[in-house]
């Protein structure tokens, strides 16, 4: 069986993908990844991502404004980002990267979540799934999906909290992704909560160039390893490695409408 793969999250608008964007993506393709996601993280990044989905078919755009560089953000970033809503071509199939993180040293939290609230209902309004990002914030981000009901809903990203927490985002309805943290032997918390999820419910991601794989530590990462976390994944849940991938994929393409 030829197994194909999407990686519904990578930076692809950096180094070492940005400039090398063909031998990037034919890398990609050999390991059978053929389509990427690309969520943006800041407002003079949407162009850029925006190009990137017009002129490669394996690439999709996502933009957001991304809660690490909360200090970069102004208010008038939402007026961008809806410019391009309102714009939007086949390519442009989510918001993200978009989310909560208590992380940082000076996180400015308020500001964090209105920035959320602002794109959640631009989410609703343009009828857009979101890819969401979360650190030490599950359950407070959990409370405003919760109070503004999208339609399409979307993905935690990048998810590492518990099994609780997880089951709370799918009873809200989102998936969650599935990335390199599971290569780690001794991340077993992360592994033992994707080995008991409903596959229904998982999308593979690699948030390259960042999360290095498990012997790679130190290199960035790179979207055609998706393929590997797929395979530490069929190592840890009980159906056939056809039926994991199989759904992957129809998770993929069902959350984000992708042809």
């Amino acid at each position: 069986m030829s197994v194909m793969f999407f990686d519904t999250h990578c930076h692809f608008d950096f180094p070492p993908f940005y400039g090398n964007e063909r031998e990037s993506l034919a890398l990609a393709a050999e390991a059978g990844v053929t389509k990427i996601i690309v969520p943006a993280v800041e407002a003079q990044y949407f162009q850029r991502v925006s190009e990137l989905a017009e002129n490669y078919s394996a690439l999709y755009a996502a933009l957001g404004l991304h809660p690490i560089v909360i200090d970069k953000h102004d208010f008038s970033d939402l007026d961008l980002l809806e410019q391009y809503l309102q714009n939007k071509t086949s390519k442009l199939i989510a918001i993200g990267e978009i989310g909560l993180d208590l992380y940082m040293d000076i996180p400015q939290f308020e500001k964090q979540q209105q920035l959320l609230d602002a794109q959640l209902k631009l989410a609703k309004r343009y009828d857009l799934p979101v890819i969401l990002h979360s650190r030490r914030t599950h359950d407070v981000l959990a409370s405003h999906l919760k109070r503004h009901q999208l339609p399409r809903t979307g993905v935690v990203h990048g998810f590492s909290g518990s099994l609780q927490q997880a089951e709370r985002f799918i009873s809200l309805g989102y998936c969650i992704g599935v990335g390199g943290t599971i290569t780690y032997p001794r991340a077993s918390k992360t592994r033992d909560v994707m080995a008991a999820l409903p596959l229904s419910s998982l999308v593979l991601e690699t948030d390259a160039p960042d999360m290095p794989l498990n012997g790679w530590q130190g290199q960035p990462n790179r979207p055609e390893r998706a393929a590997l976390v797929y395979q530490v994944l069929c190592e840890l849940r009980r159906e056939s490695p056809e039926e994991i991938a199989t759904a992957l994929k129809d998770n993929t393409e069902k959350l984000f409408s992708l042809p």
